[in-house]
């Protein structure tokens, strides 16, 4: 009778076998925790003032929201970015083909199928809302539009001051100028919830009309022929206020009624866009209130 065979693996074997299963087991979730905080890591937290997904933007674009401009990258023409162009361009929204690479650097590793868009804390309003609710209020229109003003915290202070100084709405382009954003709002204080904006295409275009329906155009620039606190400010006016370095573009100029200026006797020869721009906001007040604030 032969001997019987051994088993491949002896008692102890087996149940250190199978200790050592369930310590894989119970290391497994530990594992999956490590890999989820690295995926973490590499998805850092969005701008308060972008939006990534194709199903986001749309629906942004389909419910009226505030948008500054959409990022689409380059290659991407099938499905819904065709639908996202389409209302975009009814909407009158800028949309840019850019790299793919440069909406990954934003999207800061979030989803985006190759759509971003930038999007303003407020809604945009028509200038045609701003002018009727003034009229439908008793007010002569008291508008302010910036040409090419490009710094978020001299746009939110200019809102703010004009908040303060009784302004029916603040006007800027849609391209070469800065937009609503996080930045804006927080530097408003607030007023963007309260100053109706406007977004236009063209500004020559634009003030063209607004003298046609019988708006007096009024340009501050530090080569204005005629100081600031000489002027009328009274009926329907149109403030226009230059961006920073470069002022009032000589297009815009040309379709001033007339410019002012702010004397200075200092060994500076300009003022910021938003400090020139609160003290020709507060002159209008009290000449149109016949007020001394």
């Amino acid at each position: 009778m032969g001997k019987q065979a051994r088993p491949a693996f002896s008692k102890k074997e087996a149940k250190r076998e199978k200790e050592s299963a369930r310590d894989k087991e119970r290391l497994r979730p530990a594992k999956q925790n490590v890999q989820k905080r690295s995926d973490e890591r590499h998805e850092a937290e969005l701008p308060d003032d972008v939006i990534v997904g194709r199903n986001a933007v749309v629906e942004s674009l389909k419910s009226g929201r505030g948008i500054n401009k959409i990022l689409v990258a380059s290659g991407e023409r099938e499905g819904s970015v065709r639908e996202i162009v389409a209302l975009a361009r009814e909407r009158g929204v800028v949309c840019e083909m850019v790299s793919r690479d440069r909406i990954e650097q934003i999207a800061a590793g979030h989803r985006h199928q190759g759509v971003l868009a930038y999007v303003a804390p407020v809604p945009y309003v028509e200038l045609d809302e701003i002018i009727s609710s003034a009229w439908a209020r008793g007010r002569e229109p008291f508008i302010v539009l910036l040409d090419e003003l490009e710094d978020p915290h001299n746009l939110g202070a200019i809102l703010r001051t004009a908040d303060a100084a009784g302004v029916d709405g603040v006007v800027i382009p849609k391209r070469r100028s800065c937009p609503l954003s996080a930045t804006v709002a927080k530097t408003s204080a607030g007023a963007v919830e309260y100053v109706p904006v406007a977004r236009i295409g063209n500004i020559a275009q634009t003030l063209k009309k607004l003298k046609d329906d019988g708006f007096w155009v009024i340009g501050a620039d530090m080569d204005g022929t005629q100081s600031y606190y000489d002027a009328d400010y009274r009926g329907a006016i149109v403030l226009v206020i230059g961006g920073e370095g470069h002022g009032i573009s000589t297009l815009t100029k040309k379709c001033c009624d007339f410019i002012v200026s702010i004397p200075m006797v200092g060994h500076i020869n300009s003022l910021n866009a938003s400090v020139a721009g609160s003290i020709l906001m507060y002159e209008a007040m009290k000449k149109r209130t016949d007020q001394v604030v």
